[in-house]
């Protein structure tokens, strides 16, 4: 066993975890989504609160990891690289700085709510571009990364790769921001 080797397992790992917090996270938003009451939305939102303690762990592990085995057999130069650290840059501010902040309102819109239905507001927050397209636009850059790593391509693929990522992310999100039931959320809102 050499230590390279179990620098790539703790990459696996840090990985394994960035996924699996943006899955649970993604099942949170579509039942939070769905959610008519509060009593049906409040577990989904405290679960989602705690899973994104988890992104910060994975970030920093994939990247620590990632820069030993970059410094121990890449180069910093290389292109493939090069490209998924400014894809995991994106991951990591993205996350917080547009994701957290809808999130934050939703929290702060349930805990106003009070017990009962949802207000339109509430359901129109659950449904936030920040929320999906965060959401989406970093599980679909993060499988980018990988395919980036795993097939080592040549810079101008490697971006090109990230950007189709993201735009298909983008696009997967987009039915999710839009209300269910229209004609009903207008009546609700006036």
């Amino acid at each position: 066993m050499d230590t390279y080797h179990v620098v790539l397992y703790l990459h696996f790992l840090s990985l394994f975890v960035g996924v699996g917090a943006g899955s649970t996270l993604l099942v949170a938003l579509i039942k939070l989504r769905g959610a008519e009451t509060v009593a049906d939305a409040a577990p989904w939102g405290m679960l989602a609160g705690q899973v994104e303690k988890a992104f910060p762990v994975a970030v920093l592990g994939l990247f620590g990891s990632g820069a030993y085995m970059t410094s121990d057999v890449w180069t910093w130069s290389t292109g493939w690289i090069e490209v998924s650290i400014v894809g995991l840059v994106l991951v990591a501010l993205q996350g917080p700085l547009v994701g957290g902040r809808a999130g934050h309102r939703l929290k702060h819109a349930l805990m106003e709510n009070g017990p009962g239905a949802l207000s339109a507001k509430t359901r129109v927050l659950a449904r936030h571009p920040g929320l999906w397209v965060t959401e989406c636009t970093n599980l679909a850059l993060v499988f980018g990364i990988v395919w980036n790593m795993t097939q080592k391509p040549s810079t101008g693929s490697a971006i090109v790769t990230l950007v189709v990522a993201y735009v298909a992310g983008a696009a997967v999100a987009w039915p999710f921001t839009r209300l269910a039931d229209a004609p009903a959320a207008a009546a609700e809102t006036a």
